[in-house]
């Protein structure tokens, strides 16, 4: 690890247990080094743009998650749930708050971040006018799912995140563990209180389309917004990062197509080891132990 790297990773760490479940937030508070370059993923501007698109959705989104959800919070009947409820909108709410400022981070490096934040709003504005709470609460099942499937894969292949600058990667780890935390809190809210197969099913296969289809665009409007030229040399060599070799997307196909068998249930796969790793990692990475305790 380069030592200078290593020294400008800063996250102002608090950790407090608000509920009675093992799923806790993470206080992080991150500062991003103005020294950080533009394009931080591997000096590479398509993978650098494709998780800055991703992170220019999470903050509306993350909160359309936590909507989601709480519109079912004092009917659930489970005492256990009730408390890994509580863990899932605390980490939820953190993750917005962290994405937000490294958002504003990459605004400030040339990258109209808030184009895409604002697009997101009118977008889920008008979901939570025309869905139904059951709708709403499926698509966050299915989202969910996307984003454990991505955490898994980032928590599985430390090669994915190869070539990163090193004060980005506390962000990401710590994002990804706490996807893994949660990944089954919002698909045991649905299936206790909708439970339809169908419903489930339809908006994943829906969502599907708009998860593509919107990642494809925030990508197009960060590229558009900004002052220099496309490097198509970079696009090809990211759709076979994608796609060809090492093709990570679509190593992910068997997971994804997990979620339409009728028995599917995100905790089937156990990843405690694998946040337990990425913990630790992170912990060394901020010079913070009690991350890793």
């Amino acid at each position: 690890m380069n030592k200078e790297a290593a020294m400008n990773a800063k996250a102002n760490v608090q950790l407090k247990k608000t509920n009675q479940s093992s799923i806790q937030p993470r206080h992080m508070d991150f500062e991003f080094d103005a020294a950080i370059p533009r394009y931080w993923f591997d000096n590479d501007q398509f993978k650098t743009l494709l998780l800055t698109a991703l992170s220019s959705t999470f903050p509306e989104g993350e909160r359309f998650f936590v909507r989601s959800v709480r519109h079912y919070q004092k009917q659930v009947r489970s005492p256990r749930l009730q408390e890994e409820v509580k863990g899932f909108i605390g980490q939820e709410a953190h993750h917005g708050k962290e994405h937000d400022a490294f958002n504003d981070f990459m605004e400030s490096k040339g990258v109209p971040t808030r184009t895409v934040d604002a697009f997101v709003n009118r977008g889920m504005r008008f979901m939570a006018k025309h869905l139904s709470p059951e709708r709403q609460l499926a698509k966050t099942c299915a989202l969910e799912h996307f984003t454990a499937m991505l955490a898994e894969l980032i928590l599985e292949n430390p090669d994915f995140l190869k070539g990163m600058d090193e004060r980005m990667l506390p962000l990401w780890l710590w994002h990804a563990v706490e996807e893994s935390e949660h990944k089954a809190v919002a698909f045991d809210v649905y299936q206790e209180q909708v439970g339809s197969y169908l419903v489930r099913t339809s908006e994943m296969a829906f969502t599907t389309l708009e998860f593509i289809s919107f990642t494809a665009f925030h990508y197009y409007q960060l590229r558009k917004g900004m002052g220099d030229s496309t490097d198509w040399r970079s696009v090809a060599q990211g759709f076979n990062w994608l796609l060809g070799k090492p093709g990570w997307l679509r190593r992910l196909g068997k997971s994804y197509l997990a979620y339409y068998k009728r028995d599917f249930h995100p905790g089937k796969k156990d990843s405690t080891l694998l946040r337990r790793n990425a913990l630790k990692k992170l912990a060394k990475l901020l010079n913070e132990p009690s991350l890793a305790a």
